[in-house]
């Protein structure tokens, strides 16, 4: 019998992949996405969307009688300086939204209850507290109502699982990039020095570039999602038992990443020039991530290298921007 996963937020950056990835393992892929930030066209063909806000009644239906044995949830308010400026937005999307997601499971969902893989973040979540690389018990201090949100809403889960036996589990992100990627999203930054490399023009750096950031690959994330989507559920009831840091456990510095990425736009990249900027208050300095636990309990490790993959990215947009030119004329 086909297995059925429910993507919220499954037309952005991250979901499509997600949903590429559980089709080709043979899985029936429904789509839930209010097109806010996400892209119709990212939405693979053989999946089927529902265009509806995540805090609706009709997306409570669809969690409530679409039968499915997972359930990941991406559907989010990202932005963290809109957090910072809307606050009381920020809990209603990326608090009460899980919320919807969460009751409509406890106490409509037919059948068996799915799976609950719900995407947090491996930054924002940490804040500045500990020596990175930062494991899922470290100290947490989160630096922005976005963070605070996340934070919050894996102790629901956790405390849903615990009081209401719901099958739950976290996933806190790195700075995710690759094909398809918005520059205002997760690691914006390499979406923003491709498109200026193909227009020609110098990458911006704010600060001294030695502040250093976890930065994984999509595919990789997509693997992480579905292994903690359908592997043993993790023993223990405890927020940081339920979790897992998704990157690579190595911090680049953003120097390292502009040079590697204008390498990798070959002739594009040879002649453009690095310039510096104030640094932004309030950022942090060092962040990347311990990744252990995801390889004890979930087996599952990154294997797509920086150069490889900022490579990969880089191609992806050429051939978008191409595209368009050609579109043009």
């Amino acid at each position: 019998m086909t297995k059925r996963v429910l993507v919220t937020g499954g037309a952005g950056f991250i979901g499509s992949h997600v949903c590429d990835l559980f089709l080709d393992r043979q899985w029936s892929v429904d789509v839930l996405d209010d097109l806010s930030n996400g892209k119709r066209q990212n939405v693979p063909a053989a999946a089927r969307l529902v265009v509806a806000d995540v805090r609706s009644a009709e997306a409570g239906r669809l969690v409530a009688d679409g039968e499915y044995d997972a359930i990941v949830h991406l559907a989010a308010q990202m932005d963290v300086r809109h957090s910072v400026a809307d606050p009381v937005f920020d809990a209603s999307i990326n608090i009460l939204g899980t919320l919807q997601v969460l009751e409509s499971v406890r106490r409509h969902a037919r059948g068996a209850r799915p799976r609950i893989v719900f995407s947090s973040t491996g930054g924002a979540v940490y804040g500045d507290m500990g020596t990175p690389p930062t494991a899922e018990a470290s100290a947490k201090e989160p630096d922005s109502p976005y963070g605070i949100a996340k934070l919050a809403t894996e102790y629901y889960l956790a405390y849903y699982a615990r009081i209401h036996e719901l099958n739950t589990v976290s996933v806190r992100f790195a700075n995710v990039y690759g094909p398809r990627q918005d520059p205002h999203g997760e690691a914006g930054v390499v979406a923003i020095f491709c498109g200026r490399i193909l227009a020609g023009q110098p990458l911006t750096i704010f600060g001294d570039g030695e502040q250093t950031r976890d930065y994984v690959h999509v595919a990789d994330v997509a693997e992480a999602v579905f292994a903690a989507a359908t592997g043993a559920p993790p023993q223990g009831t405890r927020v940081d038992e339920r979790a897992f840091n998704v990157g690579t456990g190595i911090g680049t510095s953003v120097r390292e990443l502009a040079a590697t990425l204008l390498r990798a736009a070959g002739d594009a990249g040879a002649t453009l020039a690095i310039e510096f900027a104030p640094e932004r208050r309030g950022e942090q300095r060092h962040s990347f991530l311990a990744i252990e636990q995801a390889h004890r309990v979930l087996g599952w490790a990154p294997r797509v290298s920086l150069s490889d993959g900022l490579a990969e990215t880089y191609s992806w947009f050429a051939a978008r921007a191409a595209t368009a030119a050609l579109s043009r004329t």
